[in-house]
């Protein structure tokens, strides 16, 4: 054979190896398809879940005797099932579950005065901000010169009430030292508690002082409009569905751009 042939077979059967060890190669499997956006789904069942916890006016509120919800951000949860096509419906939850049934798919959303933490944020995501807010004081109008400032707040005897699992004990705990932390399980009622003397402060959102205070002609806010810390309010969703994300924020927009949210919250907030 001459050395020219055989340097042509050896390169034929050099390749017909090559190609069968390719053969025998496994193909990598394909990557499995993403769970269906909530923005789907919703569209599927013609059908809005939001979590609320039903306790936090202006935001969210349940009427105990009748089960009727109200809130600024119920008024907002209805406009999005509407732009959504589809009914709203709003499931109960705590603020302690809050996360959890988020992560559960036990709704698609969850909505009413939820502040924006880094913990929350390690397990679901958030909408863009639609209020600026920050922790403040709220007391008896006859102690409320006693309560100026964190420092006369962090004293010993001085009972500071909160709910447990939300923003305001994750505060308290964090900043109150030598004050007494009275929790109370029920938000709706905790501001009876220093109504009747069994506390003596609350430190929660300004925006919800405000409110309590013209409630309550009894207590008074402590320096809203210079709130504690910063703590804006968005919307929760599931992790990893920009899709929805994406979307709540464009409607997001939408309603603070064009007055929705601003019609929803002059009732509340005047």
């Amino acid at each position: 054979m001459r050395r020219g042939t055989l340097v042509i077979v050896v390169g034929l059967v050099l390749v017909l190896l090559g190609a069968a060890g390719c053969a025998q190669r496994p193909v990598p499997p394909a990557p499995p398809a993403p769970p269906p956006s909530a923005l789907d789904l919703i569209s599927q069942r013609g059908e809005l879940r939001v979590c609320s916890t039903g306790d936090y006016r202006p935001f969210t509120y349940r009427d105990p005797g009748t089960d009727r919800w109200s809130g600024i951000d119920i008024d907002m949860a209805g406009d999005m099932a509407a732009k959504l096509g589809a009914r709203l419906t709003v499931v109960p939850t705590t603020w302690t579950n809050l996360v959890a049934d988020l992560a559960a798919g036990r709704c698609d959303v969850a909505m009413g005065g939820v502040s924006v933490t880094l913990e929350r944020a390690k397990k679901a995501a958030y909408s863009d901000p639609y209020l600026i807010d920050g922790k403040a004081p709220i007391t008896r109008c006859s102690d409320a010169g006693r309560f100026q400032s964190l420092a006369a707040i962090d004293r010993p005897g001085v009972r500071v009430v909160v709910n447990p699992g939300g923003t305001n004990a994750d505060f308290a705990k964090a900043q109150l030292k030598q004050a007494t932390i009275v929790p109370h399980p029920d938000n709706n009622t905790i501001f009876d508690e220093i109504i009747a003397g069994r506390a003596d402060v609350m430190i929660t959102d300004a925006s919800e002082t405000r409110w309590q205070a013209t409630q309550h002609p009894q207590l008074c806010a402590v320096h809203p409009d210079r709130p504690l810390n910063f703590v804006p309010k968005a919307y929760l969703l599931r992790r990893g569905d920009l899709v929805f994300q994406d979307w709540v924020n464009q409607w997001l927009r939408l309603a603070l751009g064009d007055g929705t949210y601003q019609r929803f919250a002059r009732p509340w907030t005047g």
